[in-house]
Protein backbone atom coordinates (compact mmCIF):
# COMPACT_ATOMS: atom_id res chain seq x y z
CA UNK A 1 0.00 0.00 0.00
CA UNK A 2 1.23 3.50 -0.83
CA UNK A 3 2.32 5.89 1.91
CA UNK A 4 -0.54 7.08 4.07
CA UNK A 5 -1.84 10.60 3.61
CA UNK A 6 -1.62 13.02 6.59
CA UNK A 7 -5.34 12.88 7.41
CA UNK A 8 -5.18 9.08 7.61
CA UNK A 9 -2.08 9.14 9.83
CA UNK A 10 -3.72 11.69 12.11
CA UNK A 11 -6.92 9.68 12.51
CA UNK A 12 -5.57 6.11 12.61
CA UNK A 13 -2.42 6.33 14.78
CA UNK A 14 -3.08 4.27 17.92
CA UNK A 15 -6.51 3.08 16.82
CA UNK A 16 -7.09 -0.56 17.93
CA UNK A 17 -3.70 -0.71 19.66
CA UNK A 18 -5.17 -1.90 22.98
CA UNK A 19 -4.32 -5.61 23.22
CA UNK A 20 -6.01 -6.23 26.59
CA UNK A 21 -9.59 -5.14 26.00
CA UNK A 22 -9.43 -4.28 22.28
CA UNK A 23 -10.63 -0.71 22.79
CA UNK A 24 -10.78 1.12 19.46
CA UNK A 25 -9.40 4.32 21.05
CA UNK A 26 -6.24 3.77 23.12
CA UNK A 27 -6.82 4.15 26.88
CA UNK A 28 -5.00 6.57 29.18
CA UNK A 29 -2.06 5.02 31.02
CA UNK A 30 -1.79 7.14 34.15
CA UNK A 31 0.60 4.80 35.96
CA UNK A 32 3.85 6.46 36.99
CA UNK A 33 5.78 3.19 36.90
CA UNK A 34 5.73 -0.23 35.26
CA UNK A 35 6.73 -3.68 36.51
CA UNK A 36 9.90 -5.39 35.34
CA UNK A 37 9.13 -8.82 33.81
CA UNK A 38 12.12 -10.36 35.60
CA UNK A 39 15.22 -9.28 37.48
CA UNK A 40 17.55 -7.49 35.06
CA UNK A 41 14.97 -7.55 32.24
CA UNK A 42 14.27 -3.89 31.42
CA UNK A 43 10.81 -3.39 29.83
CA UNK A 44 9.88 -0.90 27.12
CA UNK A 45 8.31 1.31 29.78
CA UNK A 46 9.68 1.51 33.30
CA UNK A 47 8.96 5.06 34.52
CA UNK A 48 6.65 7.58 32.89
CA UNK A 49 9.21 10.39 32.68
CA UNK A 50 11.26 8.05 30.47
CA UNK A 51 8.40 6.72 28.40
CA UNK A 52 4.66 6.14 28.38
CA UNK A 53 2.30 4.43 25.90
CA UNK A 54 0.23 7.59 25.37
CA UNK A 55 3.27 9.76 24.76
CA UNK A 56 4.72 7.09 22.50
CA UNK A 57 1.60 7.08 20.30
CA UNK A 58 1.59 10.87 20.10
CA UNK A 59 5.27 10.94 19.17
CA UNK A 60 4.66 8.34 16.48
CA UNK A 61 1.78 10.32 15.00
CA UNK A 62 3.80 13.52 14.96
CA UNK A 63 6.98 12.18 13.41
CA UNK A 64 5.01 10.29 10.77
CA UNK A 65 3.05 13.44 9.92
CA UNK A 66 6.33 15.35 9.51
CA UNK A 67 8.08 12.53 7.57
CA UNK A 68 10.59 12.14 10.40
CA UNK A 69 12.33 9.26 12.18
CA UNK A 70 11.60 10.09 15.81
CA UNK A 71 10.19 12.65 18.22
CA UNK A 72 10.20 13.71 21.85
CA UNK A 73 7.00 15.21 23.24
CA UNK A 74 7.61 17.84 25.92
CA UNK A 75 5.52 19.63 28.53
CA UNK A 76 5.29 22.89 26.49
CA UNK A 77 6.62 24.50 23.32
CA UNK A 78 9.30 26.46 25.15
CA UNK A 79 10.42 23.22 26.78
CA UNK A 80 10.85 21.71 23.31
CA UNK A 81 13.13 24.58 22.32
CA UNK A 82 15.01 24.31 25.61
CA UNK A 83 15.48 20.55 25.15
CA UNK A 84 16.81 21.09 21.64
CA UNK A 85 19.46 23.63 22.65
CA UNK A 86 20.34 21.72 25.85
CA UNK A 87 21.01 18.58 23.82
CA UNK A 88 23.22 20.06 21.14
CA UNK A 89 24.87 23.26 22.45
CA UNK A 90 27.90 23.82 24.68
CA UNK A 91 29.01 27.18 26.12
CA UNK A 92 31.29 27.94 23.16
CA UNK A 93 28.64 27.09 20.54
CA UNK A 94 26.58 29.64 18.61
CA UNK A 95 22.92 29.48 17.64
CA UNK A 96 21.43 31.73 14.96
CA UNK A 97 17.80 32.67 15.59
CA UNK A 98 15.32 34.98 13.82
CA UNK A 99 15.31 38.60 14.99
CA UNK A 100 11.50 38.55 14.82
CA UNK A 101 10.87 35.23 16.56
CA UNK A 102 8.20 34.51 19.16
CA UNK A 103 8.84 36.53 22.31
CA UNK A 104 9.21 33.44 24.51
CA UNK A 105 11.87 32.06 22.17
CA UNK A 106 13.75 35.36 22.31
CA UNK A 107 13.55 35.44 26.11
CA UNK A 108 14.77 31.83 26.46
CA UNK A 109 17.75 32.15 24.10
CA UNK A 110 18.74 35.64 25.25
CA UNK A 111 18.60 34.77 28.95
CA UNK A 112 20.49 31.49 28.61
CA UNK A 113 23.13 33.20 26.47
CA UNK A 114 23.56 35.87 29.15
CA UNK A 115 24.18 33.05 31.66
CA UNK A 116 26.93 31.68 29.43
CA UNK A 117 25.14 28.47 28.40
CA UNK A 118 25.77 29.20 24.71
CA UNK A 119 26.06 32.13 22.31
CA UNK A 120 23.17 33.54 20.28
CA UNK A 121 22.77 35.95 17.39
CA UNK A 122 19.33 37.23 16.40
CA UNK A 123 19.48 37.83 12.66
CA UNK A 124 17.14 39.12 9.97
CA UNK A 125 17.18 35.90 7.97
CA UNK A 126 15.62 37.61 4.96
CA UNK A 127 18.70 39.87 4.69
CA UNK A 128 21.30 37.94 2.61
CA UNK A 129 24.24 40.01 3.87
CA UNK A 130 23.26 39.74 7.55
CA UNK A 131 22.70 36.01 7.16
CA UNK A 132 26.01 35.47 5.37
CA UNK A 133 27.86 37.34 8.13
CA UNK A 134 26.18 35.18 10.76
CA UNK A 135 26.94 31.96 8.91
CA UNK A 136 30.60 32.96 8.66
CA UNK A 137 30.73 32.59 12.45
CA UNK A 138 30.05 28.84 11.96
CA UNK A 139 26.99 28.36 14.17
CA UNK A 140 26.22 24.93 15.61
CA UNK A 141 22.44 25.38 15.32
CA UNK A 142 20.09 27.52 13.26
CA UNK A 143 16.45 28.13 14.11
CA UNK A 144 13.98 29.18 11.42
CA UNK A 145 10.50 30.38 12.27
CA UNK A 146 8.39 30.48 9.13
CA UNK A 147 5.84 31.96 8.97
CA UNK A 148 7.10 34.07 11.83
CA UNK A 149 5.18 35.14 14.90
CA UNK A 150 3.60 37.71 14.75
CA UNK A 151 4.49 39.24 11.37
CA UNK A 152 4.07 36.01 9.34
CA UNK A 153 7.32 36.61 7.46
CA UNK A 154 8.39 33.73 5.24
CA UNK A 155 11.91 32.32 4.96
CA UNK A 156 13.15 30.03 2.16
CA UNK A 157 13.75 26.83 4.14
CA UNK A 158 15.61 24.90 1.45
CA UNK A 159 17.96 27.77 0.68
CA UNK A 160 18.80 28.49 4.32
CA UNK A 161 19.30 24.79 5.06
CA UNK A 162 21.79 24.58 2.21
CA UNK A 163 23.72 27.57 3.60
CA UNK A 164 23.71 26.01 7.07
CA UNK A 165 25.01 22.68 5.84
CA UNK A 166 27.96 24.42 4.17
CA UNK A 167 29.16 25.50 7.63
CA UNK A 168 28.17 22.28 9.39
CA UNK A 169 25.13 23.66 11.23
CA UNK A 170 21.98 21.76 12.13
CA UNK A 171 18.66 23.43 11.32
CA UNK A 172 15.33 23.36 13.15
CA UNK A 173 12.13 24.89 11.80
CA UNK A 174 9.36 26.07 14.08
CA UNK A 175 6.34 24.81 12.14
CA UNK A 176 3.70 25.84 14.69
CA UNK A 177 1.79 28.22 12.39
CA UNK A 178 1.36 25.80 9.46
CA UNK A 179 1.61 22.28 10.94
CA UNK A 180 2.56 19.35 8.68
CA UNK A 181 -0.76 19.85 6.89
CA UNK A 182 0.68 22.86 5.04
CA UNK A 183 4.48 22.58 5.39
CA UNK A 184 7.03 19.74 5.65
CA UNK A 185 10.39 21.26 6.71
CA UNK A 186 12.24 17.92 6.93
CA UNK A 187 11.48 17.31 3.26
CA UNK A 188 12.95 20.75 2.49
CA UNK A 189 16.29 20.00 4.17
CA UNK A 190 15.77 20.73 7.87
CA UNK A 191 17.15 18.40 10.54
CA UNK A 192 14.46 19.10 13.15
CA UNK A 193 10.90 20.38 13.35
CA UNK A 194 9.63 22.03 16.52
CA UNK A 195 6.01 22.66 17.48
CA UNK A 196 4.15 24.21 20.30
CA UNK A 197 1.51 21.47 20.21
CA UNK A 198 -0.55 23.76 22.44
CA UNK A 199 -1.60 25.54 19.26
CA UNK A 200 -3.04 24.00 16.07
CA UNK A 201 -1.81 20.45 16.75
CA UNK A 202 -4.07 20.11 19.80
CA UNK A 203 -6.40 22.79 18.56
CA UNK A 204 -8.71 23.23 21.55
CA UNK A 205 -6.78 25.53 23.94
CA UNK A 206 -6.94 23.00 26.77
CA UNK A 207 -3.53 21.29 26.73
CA UNK A 208 0.00 22.72 26.94
CA UNK A 209 2.65 20.77 25.05
CA UNK A 210 5.55 20.77 22.61
CA UNK A 211 7.57 18.43 20.44
CA UNK A 212 10.95 18.12 18.74
CA UNK A 213 10.79 15.91 15.63
CA UNK A 214 13.97 14.58 14.03
CA UNK A 215 15.14 13.48 10.62
CA UNK A 216 17.56 10.93 12.14
CA UNK A 217 17.09 8.17 14.71
CA UNK A 218 20.40 9.09 16.36
CA UNK A 219 19.21 12.63 17.08
CA UNK A 220 15.94 11.21 18.38
CA UNK A 221 17.84 9.01 20.83
CA UNK A 222 19.97 11.93 22.04
CA UNK A 223 16.91 14.11 22.57
CA UNK A 224 15.07 11.32 24.38
CA UNK A 225 18.04 10.81 26.74
CA UNK A 226 18.17 14.51 27.58
CA UNK A 227 14.39 14.79 27.79
CA UNK A 228 14.39 12.13 30.48
CA UNK A 229 17.48 13.57 32.17
CA UNK A 230 16.12 17.10 32.61
CA UNK A 231 12.48 16.10 33.06
CA UNK A 232 11.15 17.89 29.98
CA UNK A 233 8.77 15.18 28.77
CA UNK A 234 4.99 15.43 28.47
CA UNK A 235 2.40 13.74 30.66
CA UNK A 236 0.16 10.78 29.73
CA UNK A 237 -3.10 12.73 30.01
CA UNK A 238 -1.80 15.68 27.96
CA UNK A 239 -0.51 13.25 25.34
CA UNK A 240 -3.89 11.49 25.20
CA UNK A 241 -5.70 14.81 24.76
CA UNK A 242 -3.27 16.05 22.10
CA UNK A 243 -3.59 12.85 20.07
CA UNK A 244 -7.36 13.31 20.31
CA UNK A 245 -6.94 16.82 18.92
CA UNK A 246 -4.73 15.63 16.07
CA UNK A 247 -7.46 13.39 14.73
CA UNK A 248 -9.31 16.46 13.38
CA UNK A 249 -6.18 18.42 12.38
CA UNK A 250 -6.65 18.24 8.61
CA UNK A 251 -10.31 19.28 8.75
CA UNK A 252 -9.67 22.07 11.24
CA UNK A 253 -6.77 23.56 9.29
CA UNK A 254 -8.89 23.70 6.15
CA UNK A 255 -11.70 25.66 7.84
CA UNK A 256 -9.25 27.94 9.68
CA UNK A 257 -7.66 28.88 6.36
CA UNK A 258 -10.93 29.30 4.44
CA UNK A 259 -12.28 31.66 7.10
CA UNK A 260 -9.06 33.67 7.29
CA UNK A 261 -9.18 34.31 3.55
CA UNK A 262 -12.78 35.54 3.82
CA UNK A 263 -11.79 37.86 6.67
CA UNK A 264 -8.74 39.11 4.76
CA UNK A 265 -10.95 40.19 1.88
CA UNK A 266 -13.11 42.15 4.30
CA UNK A 267 -10.18 43.79 6.12
CA UNK A 268 -8.62 45.02 2.86
CA UNK A 269 -11.48 47.47 2.38
CA UNK A 270 -11.47 48.94 5.91
CA UNK A 271 -9.92 52.41 6.43
CA UNK A 272 -8.81 51.61 10.01
CA UNK A 273 -6.83 48.60 8.80
CA UNK A 274 -3.35 49.53 7.61
CA UNK A 275 -0.74 47.10 6.32
CA UNK A 276 -1.99 43.51 6.32
CA UNK A 277 0.43 40.65 6.89
CA UNK A 278 -0.49 37.30 5.34
CA UNK A 279 1.53 35.22 2.85
CA UNK A 280 -1.48 34.72 0.56
CA UNK A 281 -1.42 38.39 -0.40
CA UNK A 282 0.53 38.94 -3.67
CA UNK A 283 2.21 42.03 -2.16
CA UNK A 284 3.56 40.03 0.78
CA UNK A 285 7.38 39.82 0.42
CA UNK A 286 7.32 36.07 1.04
CA UNK A 287 4.38 35.27 -1.24
CA UNK A 288 6.38 33.48 -3.96
CA UNK A 289 8.47 31.52 -1.43
CA UNK A 290 5.30 30.49 0.39
CA UNK A 291 3.76 29.24 -2.86
CA UNK A 292 6.88 27.15 -3.46
CA UNK A 293 7.36 25.53 -0.04
CA UNK A 294 3.87 25.50 1.47
CA UNK A 295 0.73 23.62 0.40
CA UNK A 296 -1.43 26.30 2.04
CA UNK A 297 -1.06 29.81 3.43
CA UNK A 298 -2.40 29.17 6.92
CA UNK A 299 -4.82 31.23 8.97
CA UNK A 300 -2.64 33.46 11.15
CA UNK A 301 -2.73 37.10 10.12
CA UNK A 302 -1.63 40.45 11.52
CA UNK A 303 -2.27 44.07 10.66
CA UNK A 304 -1.28 47.59 11.60
CA UNK A 305 -4.20 49.47 13.12
CA UNK A 306 -4.59 52.69 11.15
CA UNK A 307 -6.02 54.81 13.97
CA UNK A 308 -4.73 56.25 17.21
CA UNK A 309 -3.88 54.13 20.22
CA UNK A 310 -7.14 54.94 22.02
CA UNK A 311 -9.11 53.81 18.98
CA UNK A 312 -7.08 50.59 18.90
CA UNK A 313 -7.90 49.84 22.53
CA UNK A 314 -11.56 50.68 21.95
CA UNK A 315 -11.70 48.42 18.89
CA UNK A 316 -10.27 45.49 20.86
CA UNK A 317 -12.58 46.06 23.82
CA UNK A 318 -15.70 46.10 21.62
CA UNK A 319 -15.01 42.72 20.01
CA UNK A 320 -17.35 39.98 21.16
CA UNK A 321 -16.18 36.96 19.13
CA UNK A 322 -12.41 37.54 19.36
CA UNK A 323 -11.09 36.93 22.87
CA UNK A 324 -8.17 39.13 23.95
CA UNK A 325 -5.73 36.41 24.89
CA UNK A 326 -2.33 34.95 24.16
CA UNK A 327 -1.78 31.65 22.31
CA UNK A 328 -3.35 30.73 18.98
CA UNK A 329 -4.62 27.87 16.86
CA UNK A 330 -7.66 26.95 18.93
CA UNK A 331 -11.25 26.55 17.75
CA UNK A 332 -12.06 29.97 19.24
CA UNK A 333 -10.95 33.21 17.59
CA UNK A 334 -8.39 35.33 19.43
CA UNK A 335 -6.92 38.80 19.10
CA UNK A 336 -3.52 39.67 20.51
CA UNK A 337 -1.51 42.86 20.94
CA UNK A 338 2.00 41.37 20.65
CA UNK A 339 3.92 44.38 21.99
CA UNK A 340 2.16 44.17 25.37
CA UNK A 341 1.36 40.46 25.39
CA UNK A 342 3.28 37.65 23.66
CA UNK A 343 6.38 39.74 22.90
CA UNK A 344 6.53 42.09 25.89
CA UNK A 345 9.61 40.29 27.26
CA UNK A 346 11.67 41.48 24.28
CA UNK A 347 11.94 45.12 25.33
CA UNK A 348 11.34 48.21 23.17
CA UNK A 349 14.65 48.11 21.29
CA UNK A 350 14.26 44.46 20.26
CA UNK A 351 10.60 45.05 19.32
CA UNK A 352 11.61 47.95 17.09
CA UNK A 353 14.34 45.90 15.43
CA UNK A 354 11.87 43.06 14.79
CA UNK A 355 9.30 45.45 13.34
CA UNK A 356 6.70 44.76 16.04
CA UNK A 357 4.95 48.10 16.56
CA UNK A 358 2.44 49.12 19.22
CA UNK A 359 -0.13 49.44 16.41
CA UNK A 360 0.23 45.76 15.47
CA UNK A 361 -2.62 43.34 16.17
CA UNK A 362 -2.59 39.59 15.51
CA UNK A 363 -5.65 37.48 14.74
CA UNK A 364 -5.98 33.75 15.27
CA UNK A 365 -9.05 32.94 13.20
CA UNK A 366 -11.09 30.20 14.81
CA UNK A 367 -13.85 27.89 13.62
CA UNK A 368 -16.82 30.15 14.22
CA UNK A 369 -18.90 31.12 11.19
CA UNK A 370 -16.79 33.49 9.09
CA UNK A 371 -19.67 35.90 8.46
CA UNK A 372 -20.32 36.17 12.20
CA UNK A 373 -16.67 37.02 12.71
CA UNK A 374 -16.80 39.68 10.01
CA UNK A 375 -19.91 41.25 11.52
CA UNK A 376 -18.13 41.37 14.87
CA UNK A 377 -15.05 43.02 13.37
CA UNK A 378 -17.28 45.45 11.48
CA UNK A 379 -19.23 46.64 14.52
CA UNK A 380 -16.02 47.06 16.55
CA UNK A 381 -14.33 49.02 13.75
CA UNK A 382 -17.39 51.27 13.38
CA UNK A 383 -17.34 52.07 17.09
CA UNK A 384 -13.61 52.79 16.95
CA UNK A 385 -14.22 55.13 14.00
CA UNK A 386 -16.89 57.02 15.93
CA UNK A 387 -14.40 57.61 18.74
CA UNK A 388 -12.40 59.93 16.46
CA UNK A 389 -15.36 62.14 15.57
Amino acid sequence: MSARKPATIAVRTGIESDSQHHAVVPPIYLSTNYGFPAFGDVPQYDYTRSGNPNRGLLEKALYKLESGKGAVVTNCGTSALNLWVSTFLSPSDLIIAPHDCYGGTYRLFNTRAQKGDFKVQFVDQSDPQALASAMALKPKLVLIETPSNPLVRVIDIAQLCEQAKQVGALVAVDNTFLTPVYQKPLELGADFVIHSTTKFINGHSDVIGGVVITKSEQHAEELAWWGNCIGATGTPFDSYMTLRGIRTLQARMRVHEESSHTILQYLQSQPLIGTLYHPSLPEHPGHEIAKKQQSGFGSMLSFEFNGNYEQLKHFVSELQLFSLAESLGGVESLICHPATMTHRAMGEEALKEAGVSHQLLRLSVGLEDAQDLIQDLDQALNKASELAK
